[in-house]
């Protein structure tokens, strides 16, 4: 029997894994998919609350957030391609023109 106290654990596990992809790695195409994994922990921890819960604001959050998700993968994409094209790199620590 899963309970919820395997599926928070289960949550924050891959959102830790997330977060240490965004520190650690400096290639922006591997940033944008740790961010995703992060986003998609926070999915399964509203699903196990709402689950446990028993009620449908969880998979509505969730479903919220699905979609917030692929905006950011439509944009975010569009912006690392742009970047690619001008500086040759997706290198994170070679990328100097954004700056003010």
């Amino acid at each position: 029997m899963i309970t919820l106290a395997h599926t928070i654990v289960l949550s924050a596990i891959l959102f830790s894994i997330g977060v240490t992809g965004v520190v650690c790695r400096r290639n922006a195409l591997v940033i944008f998919m740790s961010v995703e994994l992060m986003l998609n922990a926070a999915n399964l921890a509203f699903i196990a609350f709402a689950r446990h819960q028993g009620v449908l604001d969880g998979q509505v959050i969730a479903f919220f957030v699905i979609a917030l998700a692929a905006a950011e993968v439509a944009v975010g994409l569009g912006i690392i391609v742009a970047i690619f094209k001008k500086v040759g790199t997706i290198d994170v620590g070679e990328i100097r023109f954004l700056k003010g």
